[in-house]
């Protein structure tokens, strides 16, 4: 694909995703709706990374969406029969709510590095991710609340896992800025930087670190912490069970033991690709 709203570029095994239009705030307009998960899936699909950074450029990480997207006629129309109209914003939404499903659905795990505004969809996107790292100039904001709807795209369903219900339920009541700060102190971020530079120059070396593992048990802890997410204790750990007993492999931890005892990185097999079904050879 020819990205027009993102980078996307490969070394080492790590992937960098760049939101690309500083001069619009990184609103999140129809290329970007195309793009994201196309990039997303394309780089799990091909096994070509291990890890995935979610970073942006400017003065903001992005001001949310644009609203042209809903104001486009092509998209959405609002007007005829009641009840296919509704239909009609369903399907979008769900459309939509699949971009940012995508960061958890792939096998790889998305660090998402935040400066600036994190503003209404950001919120929704980087909530999906596996990790989040900020700057010290960083905020947050469930927007949506100011412009008389509710977030629809994960925030809402996504951030209680994250941080206290207390919370969540202020920050989508008010619309109220999150300072960085409060946000590492609630759990919503990891860390916390005093600038762009740092934080990215950190981030990558966290990447550099999940390369170097079994990838094989790398996807498995994200397949594992996703599901106990949504499930109880007890069929977590009857998943987790079944899990094991298809997918361990004890020439992954050999391979871990042998590195150790020679001070050396262990050189594991990268994931196979992933190829559509009844695809010619």
């Amino acid at each position: 694909m020819d990205y027009r709203a993102l980078t996307v570029s490969i070394e080492n095994k790590i992937a960098h995703i760049v939101l690309n239009r500083p001069d619009e705030l990184n609103t999140m307009n129809v290329d970007f709706w195309r793009e994201l998960p196309h990039a997303m899936r394309e780089i799990d699909e091909q096994a070509s990374a291990r890890v995935i950074i979610l970073s942006s450029t400017g003065k903001h990480f992005t001001a949310g969406m644009d609203l042209g997207v809903f104001m486009n006629p092509k998209n959405i129309s609002l007007h005829g029969d009641p009840g296919r109209s509704a239909e009609n914003l369903r399907r979008l939404v769900l459309q939509l709510q699949d971009t940012f499903n995508v960061l958890e659905t792939i096998r790889i795990p998305v660090l998402a590095a935040i400066q600036g505004g994190c503003i209404g969809g950001g919120l929704d996107m980087i909530s999906a991710a596996d990790c989040r790292y900020c700057t010290e100039d960083a905020f947050f904001c469930i927007k949506e609340t100011d412009l008389g709807m509710t977030a629809d795209l994960g925030t809402l369903q996504r951030l209680p896992h994250l941080i206290p219900q207390g919370m969540i339920r202020e920050l989508a009541y008010t619309g109220a800025k999150l300072p960085a700060k409060r946000a590492q102190q609630i759990g919503l971020v990891n860390e916390v930087y005093p600038d762009q530079e740092s934080m990215l120059k950190a981030v990558q070396q966290i990447a550099v670190e999940i390369s170097k593992r079994s990838p094989l048990a790398v996807t498995g802890c994200k397949q594992m912490i996703n599901y106990t997410r949504d499930h109880s204790v007890q069929d977590s750990l009857h998943y987790m069970a079944a899990w094991q007993s298809g997918m361990f492999r004890p020439e992954d931890m050999m391979k871990s033991f042998t590195a150790k005892a020679q001070q050396t990185d262990p050189e594991f097999e990268d994931l196979f690709p992933i190829k559509p079904p009844f695809t010619a050879e």
